[in-house]
């Protein structure tokens, strides 16, 4: 127990297009936090939906109910002074807002890949059946994504190397005192 780090808790909210390395960059960012000694916990869309939220569509509703509870989760968890990374395409304002309101001790971090990378990088070729009309509301396609007005970092992932996106996040966690 004594060998952790004690940090104030934090979420980092990672949010972007499919296929923009959100969670590529949370995952390497939240291992080398782990090899700080650190308590970090991540959040995943992929991986809720699993789980917490396998009962939720992609309409408006659902992907909101989707933010809606993995806020609650967040907000637990950043209390009890974990650092909390999630990933969640998490398209709509209003519902990022709700989060940080929520939350509180929230960074957000507005994953910016072009469109053409994401749809490059799509290995499950979920662009391709969107374009194609086989996937309805797919953020980026047939659904908006709202660009974040005001994050407190912006990662341009389809520029630089996935290390050094990782290096930025923690080096934010740094200037704002949550880590040493």
């Amino acid at each position: 127990m004594c060998d952790h780090q004690h940090a104030k808790g934090v979420t980092l909210w990672f949010t972007g297009l499919p296929c923009s390395g959100k969670s590529a960059v949370a995952d390497r960012a939240a291992e080398i936090l782990k090899n700080g000694g650190y308590n970090v916990e991540r959040l995943d869309g992929d991986i809720v939906r699993q789980d917490l939220t396998r009962d939720l569509g992609f309409s408006k509703e659902d992907r909101d109910e989707n933010i809606r509870r993995v806020t609650f989760v967040a907000k637990l968890l950043t209390r009890n002074n974990v650092i909390v990374l999630t990933s969640f395409i998490s398209p709509y304002k209003a519902m990022r807002e709700h989060a940080r309101k929520e939350i509180g001790s929230f960074i957000e971090v507005y994953v910016n890949t072009p469109l053409e990378t994401c749809i490059q990088r799509d290995v499950k070729g979920m662009y391709k059946k969107a374009m194609a009309g086989q996937i309805k509301e797919f953020t980026g396609i047939s659904d908006p994504y709202e660009v974040p007005e005001n994050p407190e970092m912006i990662l341009e992932c389809g520029a630089e190397p996935l290390e050094e996106s990782a290096r930025k996040v923690i080096q934010k966690l740094k200037d704002l005192g949550f880590v040493r």
